[in-house]
């Protein structure tokens, strides 16, 4: 089912898919350091709808940020719905959802409870100390006012629409920026995506994407998987988070223990390579090209292996094969790899 969610979300142009706060707190909490002094720009988040914006807001100060900036866009079904910043002032909460921006550079325990909350937040928007404006154009991640404020931001951290994931990335390497975002495990074998974990510039985040997670979807969503408190939710079990941050897991050998034996791991019809079912099975005497699942992408350590290119498509490309075959039936989709000569 999740996967025909992500289709038809795709074909129908509706990327209204609003990650947990649990989830994001789960990854960024392994990336403190590199917030610390920078500018961090969602720029597909609403504060009414946020919780990329919510969990920056809440701890501007403990990640020792410089500035967050948020910009949302015309076209949000549930905009204006989620928090009320702006109390009973109505010029941004009315239907034609006009897009806005908002800048914070200090946050402050206002009502002096200890923490920093929201409560500060809703307090600080309305002074002079952090900004909100509205955006002459629709708020398009692509559009000219938010591609100078990209040019202004250290780092991007967000959920941007699936739909436009390729021209997502390419516009954050046309920009040299760093960032934290989710995807779809689909997009590992993008032409555009895949050519970046070839030359290292980007790769998998902490959490396991096996595992899946929900997301919140708009009241008017038809398929969902449950609902709590009200609102509906969908399991995506292909949610992944892409970065090019270091991530440790990334500097880690994997233990190679099985020894190459031409039974065992039978070649592809329609490519010079070894199959492989799951990564541990990785032979530790084999110096040829191998095929294993995409999901090893989460383990790919550079200083280990070559990445080759990937067999997913019938359509072939400088990195891709096609699908692979094996005895005339094809297989899973799988990327090639090459284990280093020193490992």
């Amino acid at each position: 089912m999740a996967t025909k969610l992500m289709e038809n979300a795709k074909k129908n142009k509706a990327d209204e898919f609003y990650t947990q706060l649990n989830d994001i707190e789960l990854e960024l909490k392994h990336y403190k350091e590199q917030f610390k002094g920078k500018v961090v720009f969602c720029n597909c988040d609403d504060p009414y709808e946020s919780n990329f914006f919510k969990y920056f807001a809440i701890n501007f100060n403990h990640l020792g940020l410089k500035k967050l900036i948020a910009t949302c866009y015309d076209g949000s079904p549930i905009a204006y719905t989620q928090m009320n910043f702006f109390g009973e002032d109505k010029t941004f909460a009315n239907k034609n959802r006009h897009p806005y921006k908002i800048e914070i550079t200090k946050i402050e325990d206002s009502n002096h409870d200890g923490a920093v909350d929201l409560a500060d937040v809703d307090y600080l928007l309305k002074n002079k100390e952090n900004t909100m404006v509205l955006l002459k154009e629709n708020g398009d991640f692509r559009s000219e006012e938010c591609v100078e404020l990209l040019k202004q931001s250290d780092i991007v951290v967000t959920n941007p629409p699936f739909s436009l994931f390729r021209q997502y990335i390419e516009q954050l390497t046309k920009y040299n920026k760093d960032f934290i975002i989710m995807g779809n495990t689909n997009a590992l074998t993008y032409k555009e995506v895949f050519k970046l974990f070839k030359e290292d510039k980007i790769r998998t985040g902490y959490t396991n994407f096996n595992i899946g997670m929900y997301f919140v979807v708009p009241d008017n969503c038809e398929k969902y998987h449950k609902i709590i408190n009200g609102k509906k939710y969908v399991r995506i079990s292909t949610s992944c988070w892409f970065t090019n941050l270091p991530v440790k897991k990334h500097n880690e050998f994997l233990s190679l223990y099985k020894k190459y034996s031409p039974d065992e791991y039978p070649k592809y019809d329609n490519y010079d390579a070894i199959n492989v079912n799951r990564y541990t099975d990785i032979p530790y005497d084999y110096d040829g090209e191998i095929g294993v699942p995409i999901t090893f992408l989460d383990k790919f350590n550079p200083e280990q292996f070559e990445l080759i290119a990937a067999m997913t498509t019938t359509k072939i490309d400088e990195y891709n094969l096609g699908y692979p075959y094996i005895n005339g039936k094809k297989i899973y989709a799988r990327v090639i790899i090459k284990r280093k000569s020193n490992t």
